[in-house]
């Protein structure tokens, strides 16, 4: 039944997305290059971690693709904004903490070359900017807001719940960071664009990543109770906890 939903939210909706993901051709030809250029290391580094972790704990590919799969149905689902935008969750957050940041930034690109190519969802000569925003800076934001709550109060459903919601909300702070930059206002430049842009999503995005985060506690628990061997190895729970 939640796959047949999850499959009718994702393909079946005939609308066209015009979402967090900046839209092919958008950024001027320059700032499209800076951000590939920006993006590449990373996604070179996600490939060796996902190969080393792969050969030395080749039980956790299934989680690897649950991870992926869990990134593409949540930024998949479009919800309307105002100005005739788009919000969405992204999902990075649970594939962060098990994982780790880079190994995110090959799935999100993956997810996002994916949306951009059936889902009109993003571009190509925009999935370098895109991938800064979703598949870097939401994955690194998620794993150090996890890694920060576990050291301070152990907490662990406090720190997955603050770290999907925090790597919601600056993928979106990121994305009007990029728009800023591309496009700066004429009075108050780079700031006062930032604000407008910024201000597209707040309304709708803040309770939404709220939500996020307390799906991600859900798929959590459900993965502690029957994943439980496979958290262990990648050192994500303790034994015993």
């Amino acid at each position: 039944m939640m796959a047949g939903l999850s499959f009718y939210l994702v393909i079946a909706s005939p609308t066209p997305a015009h979402a967090m993901h900046i839209m092919e051709g958008f950024l001027p030809v320059q700032w499209a290059i800076f951000w590939w250029v920006v993006f590449i290391p990373f996604f070179v580094w996600g490939l060796r971690s996902i190969t080393r972790i792969t050969r030395q704990h080749p039980e956790t590919k299934l989680l690897l693709a649950l991870a992926g799969a869990f990134t593409f149905v949540l930024s998949a689902l479009k919800i309307p904004s105002v100005t005739g935008s788009c919000s969405h969750p992204t999902g990075t957050g649970l594939g962060a903490v098990l994982f780790g940041p880079s190994v995110m930034s090959v799935l999100g690109a993956l997810v996002l070359l994916f949306q951009a190519l059936l889902l009109a969802h993003g571009g190509l000569t925009t999935l370098g900017a895109n991938a800064v925003s979703m598949a870097v800076v939401g994955p690194f934001v998620a794993y150090g807001i996890y890694q920060l709550v576990i050291k301070a109060s152990g907490r662990q459903t406090l720190a997955i719940f603050l770290a999907a919601s925090l790597a919601d909300l600056l993928t979106y702070v990121m994305t009007s960071v990029q728009l800023a930059l591309a496009f700066p206002a004429e009075v108050g430049g780079i700031g006062a664009a930032f604000v407008k842009f910024a201000g597209i999503f707040a309304l709708t995005q803040v309770p939404l990543a709220l939500s996020e985060g307390l799906l991600t506690v859900l798929v959590w628990n459900w993965l502690v109770t029957y994943n439980y061997q496979e958290l262990q190895t990648l050192n994500v729970i303790k034994e015993g906890a």
